[in-house]
């Protein structure tokens, strides 16, 4: 089978890449409007990129009308976030906040959630989430237009939270404790408790 973009409605080519770029970690990002309404909505496509400053990025894309998503209005007004990361526990909540609700609901009311607040940073974090990632914003890159366009939103880590119940004896978070899950294709999960171990080449960690 050959998959070729440009004979594709961008729709198709969307269910592709989501279907074999897995699994993929999730950002839960909080942000707040210019009058202090809280938003909570998970992303997908979300990663670490450096170490130097740390660095994260997440990529809201544009909803199917072609409009931005609430997070990027709120980041281009108010250049915070905090990236809370999604426990096995945590799905149900989670999925809930991906509902398109409008401007300024605030969806920590609506699914339940906790708003804490954060010490460098405006937004508040999830009280339930066991990490919470405090970050500023470094840029904004948009990719594309229209439905589907990417708004690549680059932030710099000023503070993390963990949650000690989930270290383990080298003080760093236990992948089995903290029990992340990741997006796969349609509305299919992993769980990242099922590990194996591959030693570097030379030692190295």
């Amino acid at each position: 089978m050959i998959v070729d973009p440009s004979k594709l409605p961008i729709r198709d080519t969307y269910r592709f890449m989501i279907s074999v770029i897995t699994p993929r970690p999730i950002a839960w990002v909080s942000t707040v409007s210019p009058r202090g309404v809280t938003n909570l909505a998970p992303f997908s496509f979300f990663n670490g990129v450096a170490a130097n400053p740390p660095t994260v990025v997440f990529s809201p894309v544009n909803r199917r009308d072609g409009s931005k998503k609430d997070t990027v209005l709120n980041i281009e007004q108010t250049p915070e976030f905090v990236v809370n990361v999604v426990s096995f526990d945590q799905a149900a909540p989670m999925n809930a906040c991906s509902e398109e609700l409008p401007y300024e609901v605030s969806e920590f009311e609506k699914c339940g959630l906790t708003p804490l607040p954060s010490e460098k940073v405006k937004p508040p974090r999830v009280k339930e989430a066991k990490v919470q990632i405090e970050c500023v914003l470094h840029q904004i890159v948009h990719i594309g237009e229209g439905p589907l366009a990417a708004n690549l939103v680059i932030g710099r880590i000023v503070l993390m939270h963990v949650d000690e119940s989930i270290l383990g004896e080298d003080g760093l978070p236990d992948p089995r404790k903290l029990d992340t899950i990741g997006r796969m294709g349609g509305e299919f999960y992993s769980r990242t408790t099922e590990l194996f171990e591959l030693p570097r080449p030379g030692g190295k960690r």
